[in-house]
């Protein structure tokens, strides 16, 4: 994002749509990104671009319609003006090609952002015990065995555990998912 975005008539109010906007699709753009892309450090450029074109831009968007299709329409050519001026990934594909692929990456991501709100969902409902394990079973660096001397637990009873949490977690995503498809 740009280091300091220049104010106008509407103030901070312009900012903070566009930043909530951008922040919330960020994930999406991501991906739509990622697909083009196979270098990590490039699409962290691209993405940073992506930011400044949308804010330059972001009068051009119209309120109420899909932020993330705008914004990944923006990606798709700041991405292919990456590739063509790097010439270091020479496109390979038609642009055609290129279309279908990030076509169906934004659809794969729309649906990863599926999945994560109702793993959210399913997480919070799990019991505080549960919680607790996944929680520390997911610290940084953290491996089974050590949460189950953590917790004074032998290490076949903590596997036997989570793998009860993740089947419950696996069925509680699925049934969420089914209902938001029925909606």
């Amino acid at each position: 994002m740009p280091e300091s975005l220049p104010q106008n008539p509407d103030g901070d109010d312009r900012t903070a749509r566009f930043v909530r906007l951008l922040l919330a699709n960020e994930r999406r753009i991501h991906t739509y990104v990622m697909s083009m892309l196979t270098n990590w450090a490039d699409a962290d450029d691209v993405l940073q671009e992506v930011s400044i074109v949308l804010w330059r831009k972001f009068d051009e968007f119209k309120p109420g319609t899909d932020f993330g299709a705008w914004a990944s329409r923006t990606a798709y050519y700041t991405t292919l003006n990456f590739l063509q001026k790097k010439k270091r990934n020479p496109i390979l594909f038609s642009h055609e090609f290129i279309e279908q692929v990030t076509e169906k990456a934004s659809v794969i991501g729309g649906d990863l952002e599926a999945r994560h709100a109702a793993l959210a969902e399913c997480i919070a409902k799990l019991s505080p015990r549960d919680r607790n394990l996944i929680n520390r079973r997911y610290q940084d660096d953290a491996t089974t065995k050590d949460v189950a001397e953590s917790l004074g637990r032998p290490v076949k009873a903590v596997y036997k555990s989570l793998n009860r949490i993740y089947a419950a977690l696996f069925e509680c995503i699925e049934r969420r998912l089914a209902q938001g498809n029925h909606r």
